[in-house]
């Protein structure tokens, strides 16, 4: 029976973070669905009552308090289920991951920030040193996780990796042409993998 309401759009990176999330601790069935079509300069009036910066994903509480920011509502959700934690819960190694967890969802920022400015912007006021800049952003980081932390992403898929198969599934629903797998192999041997996962089929966006 569903007590919470997700506000989502399934094409966003972060609401996909929270939809793997509800499969992998098996609460899908405690959430109910409320489509939005939002954009920088477009808002959902409704999304916006209890959640003023109209952010999504926006979880609505059967209290009726709303959650917004993928980071919190993975963590809340991380603590309503029964199984292994998708976080540790303390010590050096809740840091680590949770850093490795804020520089997949900094990926995700790099290209949702450019697929704005590249296909919401006017084509005579886009910003192509601003395309380059998240374009590097990214790579430095895939070349990071390549380097250092292809053991950790192996060692579970936890709210970490869940973030960095989404980061990875965005860049090649919106930026097929990024080339990311010619320069990490490890990492996309990494990936073809995690996709096969019944969470990850489930929640692939599709332009």
């Amino acid at each position: 029976m569903s007590t919470m309401t997700l506000f989502h759009a399934p094409l966003s990176p972060f609401v996909r973070k929270v939809m793997v999330v509800l499969h992998e601790t098996g609460q899908l069935e405690r959430v109910r669905l409320q489509p939005v079509n939002i954009s920088p300069v477009s808002g959902d009036p409704q999304l916006n009552l209890d959640n003023p910066i109209g952010k999504i994903p926006a979880l609505r509480l059967d209290d009726g308090t709303v959650l917004h920011d993928s980071r919190v509502i993975c963590e809340y959700l991380d603590l309503q289920h029964v199984g292994p934690p998708l976080l540790p819960r303390e010590g050096s190694a809740r840091w680590r991951r949770m850093t490795l967890a804020s520089q997949a969802d900094a990926i995700m920022d790099a290209a949702v920030s450019s697929r704005y400015e590249s296909f919401l912007r006017p084509e005579d006021k886009r910003w192509d040193g601003w395309l380059q800049a998240q374009g590097e952003k990214i790579r430095r980081s895939l070349a990071n996780l390549e380097q250092e932390h292809l053991a950790e992403l192996a060692s579970g898929f936890d709210l970490a990796a869940i973030g960095v198969a989404c980061a990875l599934g965005y860049l090649d629903l919106r930026q097929p042409g990024f080339g990311w797998r010619e320069r990490q192999p490890g990492l996309a041997a990494w990936y073809a993998e995690v996709a096969k996962r019944p969470s990850m089929v489930a929640t692939a966006p599709t332009a």
